[in-house]
């Protein structure tokens, strides 16, 4: 039988490498988002398509038939005050599912929930251990457990991507790599996290290896690199790339003044790009469990290195 792959947000970041990478594969591809892709070339596998509107989403998923489906798309900012803000994270996954289930050709779904149904720093001891801290992550924890109470007609598998960084990526690994290039980072003296954190082309190679895997019905899975990397680390190893020196070291008292006052300016709706928040993931080191993964795909094809090259030259070319 035909591959017929379906990606759900497939105009997303790791989404539109997604797509990318099965169109370079030469597989079949239909990428349903609400939003127009990123990359003109792929608008050819685009259907516009709300995971909320039912009738729509049964349609185009009947009309396409599956062999194969990767569900990222989600409401993934932390700005929503309610569960409800992220309901096509609960509700559209259950429209989804409801529509891969009339579907006879599918074998196989790859959910992307998130690492942070978990607060930063907490490694769960098992699939259902959860402790999100905000509303995201209550509603990803919501959509696992949605998920897990559903019959489904095909196999299916849950990944939690790390911190993925690399081409056609936002907030807040993109707003790092431009402070690096600009001269305008700072390391945290002593207090830097040590963090997982997985090259996005790296992240796609792991999801098609999973797609790809019998034997895994049921199971979850972190996706990013091994090892892990210390931000100061990381931010000197751009700087070497850009032939910089290494961003200056500040005590950490001073970061946390400038929390604080980014706590008060945002709570007047004026951007600041140091928070409270944001100093606890800076400082919280968060080394995410990678051995199953890791049994199933091996390494991811680019190191390090290779993902700093290939992110600046993305960089340079999209200003």
């Amino acid at each position: 039988m035909e591959k017929r792959i379906l990606i759900t947000g497939g105009a997303g970041f790791i989404g539109t490498n997604l797509v990318n990478y099965f169109i370079e594969k030469q597989e079949r591809v239909l990428n349903i988002d609400i939003t127009m892709p990123l990359v003109p070339s792929v608008k050819n596998c685009w259907q516009q398509v709300d995971l909320l509107d039912k009738d729509a989403l049964l349609a185009a998923v009947h009309d396409f038939k599956p062999t194969h489906a990767v569900h990222l798309a989600a409401r993934t900012d932390l700005a929503g005050k309610t569960e409800g803000d992220y309901a096509v994270n609960t509700d559209g996954t259950i429209n989804l599912i409801t529509a891969l289930n009339r579907v006879s050709s599918l074998e196989k779904i790859v959910f992307a929930s998130s690492m942070l149904v978990c607060k930063p720093g907490y490694i769960p001891v098992h699939d259902l251990d959860f402790a999100p801290t905000t509303v995201y992550g209550e509603s990803k924890k919501n959509m696992e457990l949605l998920i897990r109470r559903q019959p489904m007609t095909a196999e299916w598998l849950i990944v939690r991507p790390s911190s993925i960084w690399g081409p056609w990526f936002k907030t807040p690994y993109r707003d790092f790599f431009d402070r690096v290039m600009a001269g305008k980072m700072f390391n945290i003296k002593g207090r830097a996290c040590t963090k997982t954190y997985g090259f996005v082309l790296n992240t796609v190679y792991q999801i098609d290896k999973l797609l790809n895997t019998n034997g895994i019905n049921g199971q979850l899975f972190y996706l990013g690199d091994q090892p892990a990397l210390n931000i100061t680390e990381w931010a000197n190893h751009i700087c070497d790339k850009l032939n910089r020196h290494h961003p200056p070291a500040i005590p950490y008292p001073v970061f946390a003044i400038a929390a604080k006052l980014g706590d008060l300016l945002t709570k007047t709706g004026l951007p600041f790009p140091m928070t409270s928040f944001r100093l606890q993931n800076m400082t919280t080191d968060n080394i995410l469990p990678l051995e199953n993964l890791y049994n199933i795909t091996g390494p991811g094809p680019y190191m390090e290195e290779e993902g700093i090259s290939i992110t600046l030259d993305w960089i340079n070319n999209h200003k």
